[in-house]
């Protein structure tokens, strides 16, 4: 099935949950709309021409600029992008979901977006969202035990966003 096709064959069967696609990059990739995200990835594991059997990984990038003068020249709104990795072994083949975030909730500072866990389909996405909710500040809902992975539980802020400002000191241990 060519590219196109397999992208037809999703918005048929997902309609507005399929919102984008770009099948010259590097990387081809199909976008998913956060409330469909469960939906269509339960599809691509279980349909059997499909077999999504694996999550390779799960990356955020965090499109922000914050140089003010870059920032009014961007052409693009503050926003995160979940990119989904996954690979069909019976198939030898990948495929690349992304999904859009706000950078916070409701337009709220400190406001962690929210999208559902996929942990229910590939177990690996269980760590997978554990370091993108430690490291970026996306909240995974219906995620078995969503906690820090890599820092400390009392760690303030996500290190991997653009306007993370490192903390002077931790626990009375000054940085540099």
């Amino acid at each position: 099935m060519s590219g196109q096709a397999f992208v037809d064959r999703l918005k048929k069967q997902f309609g507005d949950h399929i919102t984008g696609a770009n099948l010259e990059a590097i990387d081809p990739w199909i976008e998913v709309a956060p409330e469909g995200l469960v939906e269509v990835c339960r599809y691509l594991r279980d349909d059997p021409e499909l077999r999504f059997d694996m999550l390779n990984c799960i990356t955020v990038v965090d499109y922000l600029e914050t140089d003010p003068k870059k920032a009014a020249k961007a052409d693009f709104a503050p926003h995160l992008e979940l990119v989904y990795h996954l690979w069909s072994f019976p198939n030898k083949v990948s495929l690349v979901l992304k999904v859009m975030l706000p950078r916070w909730k409701n337009d709220v500072p400190g406001e962690l977006p929210e999208v559902d866990s996929v942990a229910g389909i590939w177990s690996t996405a269980d760590w997978h969202e554990r370091e993108t909710y430690d490291l970026s500040g996306v909240r995974f809902i219906g995620h078995p035990s969503l906690r820090r992975i890599l820092c400390p539980e009392d760690w303030e802020g996500h290190p991997l966003r653009k306007d993370y400002e490192m903390p002077l000191e931790y626990h009375g241990i000054r940085g540099r």
